[in-house]
């Protein structure tokens, strides 16, 4: 469990930057070059393979040096983790509001009776 906490903590923490956001978004439409991963950005080369680097540590990224050009790809495990405790809460927060609503539409109720 705390290992798993740790994970995600690491994921949560990767995906807060705006940068690293706009490298997995990229890099769910397939595999691309770190080069290939700079080219939007208004950062240098090395600032990008440093924003890899904190991708591929959390899990979130896989790279592999294919020739002289390392590429990289989307791991689904970690995200799946993420999407998994995301859609935990989610669920908790339906319940909760499908219980408010009961008790809501009971008051409305009773207080329409005579």
């Amino acid at each position: 469990m705390l290992d798993e906490t740790i994970d995600l903590d690491r994921t949560f923490q990767a995906l807060a930057d705006k940068s690293r956001r706009c490298m997995v978004e990229r890099l769910t439409l397939g595999p691309a070059s770190v080069s290939e991963l700079a080219e939007p950005l208004a950062m240098s080369l090395a600032a990008v393979v440093q924003h890899v680097q904190v991708l591929e540590a959390c899990g979130v990224v896989k790279t592999e040096k294919v020739g002289r050009t390392r590429m990289c790809q989307i791991e689904p495990a970690a995200m799946s983790a993420a999407e998994m405790w995301i859609a935990d809460r989610r669920r908790g927060w339906g319940a909760r509001l499908d219980r408010l609503g009961d008790i809501l539409h009971d008051v409305a109720t009773t207080e329409e009776e005579p």
